[in-house]
């Protein structure tokens, strides 16, 4: 992503996760944040251009910001497990990343916050749904393109930023719609958006890292 970006491996459920690092070079991370990329069998990996502008989002907003490659996805071992193993893999990211105290000495206890496009939408939200049941909720979500007309996306909570294009032809706006209606979650639409965000990256940047301490 940047000339600061550090490629790592930690081991998963299914064997290794190839990971990539992203601290804010300024200051102690203010938390610590996991970017989901989009569905690997239709070519999402970590360095996916959305995957990477939520990242820089969260990056200028001072976390300390991983991306996972999904299984078997450049380095990360395992098969393809329709979103159920990668729930269990980014939890298992998630309880790597609060022992680096290098980072920060307060990991462990630092505010976790998610990331998902598309495909990874869906896995984070289900993530961040076992988090609150375990007790340790996430302080907040950031989804893009949800992929809501594709597979069950978790329930999330009231102060989610959903952001979603108005021309996606891959998750139709009216899909997104019909999953926030009944949790009376805000949708914000970039007109003219494809799914991929062509052109509009800048906006989605611009829009989480205005949004987030609201």
């Amino acid at each position: 992503m940047n000339a600061h970006t550090q490629v790592l491996t930690v081991t998963g459920p299914a064997g290794a996760i190839d990971i990539s690092v992203d601290l804010p070079q300024s200051e102690a991370p203010r938390g610590l944040a996991l970017v989901a990329h989009p569905h690997p069998l239709f070519g999402g990996t970590k360095d996916n251009k959305v995957a990477q502008t939520l990242a820089r989002s969260f990056v200028q907003l001072g976390y300390a910001t991983v991306r996972p490659n999904f299984r078997g996805v450049g380095g990360s071992a395992g098969t393809h497990d329709n979103g159920v193993g990668e729930q269990d893999d980014l939890l298992a990211v998630i309880a790597w990343m609060r022992t680096q105290t290098a980072w920060s000495p307060d990991a462990a206890t630092l505010p976790l916050a998610l990331g998902g496009f598309s495909f990874g939408s869906f896995v984070a939200s289900h993530v961040a749904r076992r988090l609150a049941e375990a007790g340790t909720p996430v302080q907040r979500l950031a989804m893009v393109g949800t992929a809501a007309s594709r597979w069950e996306v978790a329930p999330v909570p009231a102060d989610t930023i959903v952001i979603h294009g108005e021309q996606d032809d891959t998750v139709p706006l009216a899909s997104v719609f019909d999953w926030a209606r009944p949790q009376e979650l805000p949708v914000i639409v970039i007109p003219g958006a494809d799914h991929f965000f062509h052109r509009k990256l800048h906006l989605i940047k611009q829009l989480v890292v205005n949004a987030w301490d609201q």
